[in-house]
């Protein structure tokens, strides 16, 4: 089992130091101290909170897990965080709004979909973009 500093670890996860550091004091990931009281994180949390933000841990093939159906890794590269805003379902398709960071991207999917996804709002979703277009405008001058 290799054991990584918490500034390490920080870097293979894509996150600061002082964000996985509050998540260490919360609990949220699994450390081992050392003698003087150190924190080290091992490969298995770091590849265990990776599969948890839905990316591939380094050295491992992608993945769908049996037991929960998560997406563990896609090969689209369009993708955009969010915060789910609304859901309206109506018959056979839904409405889902994510706001992303001050923008508002809506998409309609089948309403089976969003039950599988268990989409509700609040919930932290990723936008999968795939496209063989894209249009740029800008106001006349």
């Amino acid at each position: 089992m290799t054991l990584l500093t918490v500034r390490a670890a920080a870097d293979r996860l894509g996150v600061s130091y002082s964000a996985l550091k509050q998540w260490i004091y919360k609990g949220t990931v699994r450390t081992v101290r050392t003698g003087g009281g150190h924190h080290r994180v091992s490969d298995a949390e770091i590849d265990r909170m990776l599969a948890s933000q839905g990316k591939v841990p380094r050295g491992r093939a992608p993945r769908r897990t049996r037991a929960t159906g998560m997406l563990v890794s896609i090969s689209g590269r369009n993708q955009l965080r969010g915060i789910v805003e609304e859901v309206r379902a109506d018959g056979l398709l839904a409405q889902v709004r994510l706001r992303i960071g001050d923008q508002r991207l809506t998409a309609v999917i089948t309403r089976d979909a969003v039950d599988e996804l268990k989409l509700r709002r609040g919930d932290e979703a990723l936008a999968i973009i795939k496209s063989t277009e894209v249009m740029i405008a800008k106001g006349s001058e």
